[in-house]
């Protein structure tokens, strides 16, 4: 008996209710309709009857009834995947499953996406699939680096060994027709036998150190599912047989076969496609690289109160709803709500932006990010796969899992590649035959179409040409992720710039000095750099990182003190000095400027920090993220190409409109939160072929969602 849940359209009462298990009650052993939820569960015998008949049934009925498919996503690591013909191998035979609705294998990150039905088939059904197909699978959170480093140095270890066998024989094979010197007992003319022999001592190893290409080639062939390696195994295997006939006619006397051994050939292209694989293997290797930097990113342990004393527990042990405490320069290590203490929060490895949060009672904070200056307790709302660091570590993995259409079309070009190229090589040699050419003859021109076909193109021309081509872009700062990215960028309409550290610096430096008689700017700027030394936090760097390009001296201080939320409070020389934000000025009952003085620097989304001394206010200064040199010019150039430039940030729209008009940018997305980035891309390329430049991990879900993602070096790599 099979059970499933179907949802039901168009009843209003309980009498449509029994029309729709009426229908349906002769067809299946028990039958329960839901009116307040519109859903039908049935029991059925599958070999009585179907979904689709229950379906039917229920429409004659004057309803509309669909199976209601619970559907889940899992992510396989794939091992034992060659080319891109293997791909389409696994792809196939999980299709084939009763239960899987869509299927996406990327040969780059070796692993398969699968959306399932879990009352259908289970994830073990899934593996056995895969591994009937020839390949293995295990499950994505098995940490396979350590694996892979073990098999990166054992295909370096058997390329070098191969190169060691190929290149001497390569020299003996090629050197005498150049003038090389060979000994005289290995000269073809006169010791035939025993230059074809040395040739066998010399090949035999290669063929054993590729063994590889024999054991998926012809296992993969005689499964009909020829790939990449079929092609190297038959040809090399035809070469080697024919110089093995080829040296039986040498021993019998006929010395003409010493011109024409095949030897060489066997050597030269296995060490060539192992030499592929191996270079092939280190991108694969680098594409995981972003995602384990985000796992980085994450503190390993966490400080809990338990039983009302602080123990240290591994971050994986951390409940909702445990209570744990976070020192000044401690990474946050699990989402949750403050519920006592004050700081301000690095939160630019995941937001982007420079200037660290202040977090009160009641603030949430994210895991990864940083406690700048104030303990904090907080409790954990969020755990695990839930933070929004796993989630944006979801995202990217997704992203990257998914696949564009040209490589689509390339892995259905792929799977008819092989086989014709197959075809083409056995017509070649019958044709050759009829035509009155000897046997010898026809089967040189088999292995020819066998080798030349053999994927010198397809399996090694590809890599190396994208690694030369890369290293290229390295030389000039340039880095390029793989030959799609190069494809793709050519394409693009539309081009994306996330604000802070793309446009703008991404720190924040002090843009504007209003002094209030009889203070001038220096003094001013003095005052507040000497109340600023005893801080910790970034707006006050700004203001001494001011104070010192312009030289000014600093007087000593006082009775500091941090209040957070607002700003600082300072004795300088028996005065009183507050310097701080508008909240400050009215705990602290002093009247507010005139509003047109810096209504122009607010609505700029420029940060205003007041300065006080002895009670009456002395002069504003505004800290801002500023617009980058060469932004302006940038902007130009991409419009004068015709692309349409777009600014995506998290400011309010005052602020982002500002930076947009600074720089010549006419469409605008602003107060977009970190995990909406990725959605704004998406729909834009409703319109356009998208590329997203961006600096911080946050804008990580948006680069992988675009057609070109374009990451900005600075201090957040991962990106």
């Amino acid at each position: 008996m099979k059970k499933t849940v179907m949802k039901i359209k168009g009843m209003t009462c309980a009498a449509c209710v029994k029309a729709v298990e009426r229908s349906v009650s002769d067809m299946v052993s028990k039958v329960n309709v839901n009116l307040a939820t519109e859903k039908m569960t049935v029991e059925y015998d599958e070999s009585k009857t179907t979904v689709s008949e229950i379906a039917a049934a229920v429409h004659e009925a004057g309803y509309e009834a669909e199976e209601e498919l619970n559907l889940k996503t899992v992510m396989l690591v794939i091992e034992g995947m060659t080319c891109a013909a293997c791909v389409r191998a696994v792809e196939n035979s999980l299709r084939k499953l009763s239960g899987v609705t869509d299927v996406s294998v990327n040969l780059a990150t070796e692993k398969a996406r699968v959306v399932y039905n879990p009352e259908t088939v289970k994830i073990s059904e899934l593996k056995k699939t895969v591994e009937e197909a020839g390949y293995k699978a295990l499950d994505f959170e098995i940490d396979v680096k350590n694996e892979k480093d073990g098999k990166l140095k054992g295909q370096l270890r058997r390329l070098l060994l191969a190169t060691a066998f190929t290149l001497p024989l390569f020299y003996l094979a090629m050197g005498h027709m150049m003038g090389l010197w060979l000994p005289n007992f290995l000269m073809p003319e006169m010791h035939p036998l025993n230059f074809a022999l040395a040739q066998i001592i010399l090949v035999l190893p290669v063929m054993i150190l590729g063994y590889r290409f024999y054991t998926i080639g012809f296992r993969k062939l005689f499964r009909r599912e020829p790939n990449m390696d079929s092609l190297i195994a038959i040809g090399t295997s035809a070469a080697f047989l024919y110089g093995i006939f080829g040296t039986v006619q040498i021993a019998r006397g006929d010395a003409s076969h010493a011109m024409n051994l095949y030897f060489e050939s066997v050597g030269v292209i296995i060490t060539l496609i192992m030499l592929g694989k191996y270079l092939e293997s280190l991108s694969k290797g680098r594409t995981g690289e972003a995602i384990k930097k985000l796992m980085n990113l994450a503190p390993k342990t966490a400080r809990v109160i338990i039983d009302g004393e602080e123990q240290i527990v591994p971050v994986e042990a951390v409940e909702p709803g445990a209570i744990i405490i976070v020192r000044p320069g401690e990474r946050i290590p699990v989402d949750g709500v403050v519920i006592e203490g004050h700081s301000s929060v690095d939160e630019s490895m995941l937001t982007g932006e420079s200037i660290p949060v202040e977090k009160t009672v009641g603030s949430k904070v994210v895991g990864a990010s940083i406690n700048k200056n104030g303990l904090l307790k907080f409790q954990a709302t969020k755990v695990g796969k839930d933070t929004v660091l796993a989630q944006i570590i979801r995202m990217v993995e997704e992203a990257q899992g998914s696949k564009a259409p040209i490589a689509k079309l390339a892995d259905i070009i792929a799977s008819y590649f092989v086989p014709t190229v197959i075809i083409i090589a056995l017509v070649s040699f019958i044709a050759w035959l009829i035509a009155g050419k000897s046997f010898v003859f026809s089967l040189t021109i088999f292995i020819s179409v066998l080798v030349i076909a053999c994927p010198c193109a397809l399996g090694l021309a590809t890599p190396t040409a994208i690694i030369v081509g890369t290293g290229k872009g390295a030389e000039y700062g340039v880095l390029i992720k793989g030959g799609e990215a190069l494809e793709a960028l050519q394409g693009v309409e539309a081009i994306i710039f996330d604000k802070t550290g793309t446009i703008t610096e991404g720190k924040p430096e002090v843009t504007d000095i209003i002094a209030f008689a009889p203070w001038d700017e220096d003094s001013l700027l003095a005052l507040a750099a000497s109340a600023e030394k005893g801080s910790e936090h970034p707006l006050g760097e700004a203001i001494i990182n001011l104070s010192e390009k312009r030289n000014l001296r600093l007087q000593p201080i006082s009775a500091f003190e941090a209040i957070p939320g607002q700003g600082i409070r300072v004795h300088i020389n028996n005065e009183l000095i507050l310097l701080g934000n508008a909240r400050l000025l009215e705990n602290n009952q002093i009247k507010l400027p005139d509003r047109s003085e810096y209504l122009k620097l607010a609505d700029a989304g420029k940060t205003l920090m007041y300065l006080v001394v002895s009670g009456v206010l002395a002069g504003i200064i505004a800290v801002s993220d500023v617009v980058k040199p060469n932004s302006y010019e940038t902007v130009k150039s991409l419009k004068d190409m015709g692309l349409q430039v777009y600014l995506l940030t998290g400011d309010n729209p005052q602020t982002a409109a500002s930076i947009a008009s600074k720089v010549g940018i006419d469409h605008v997305f602003s107060e977009v939160l970190p995990q909406d980035k990725a959605k704004e891309v998406k729909k834009l390329q409703e319109q356009y072929k998208v590329a997203m430049v961006g600096d911080g991990i946050n804008d990580a879900p948006a680069l992988a969602q675009a057609n070109v993602g374009i990451a900005i070096g600075s201090g957040t790599d991962v990106a």
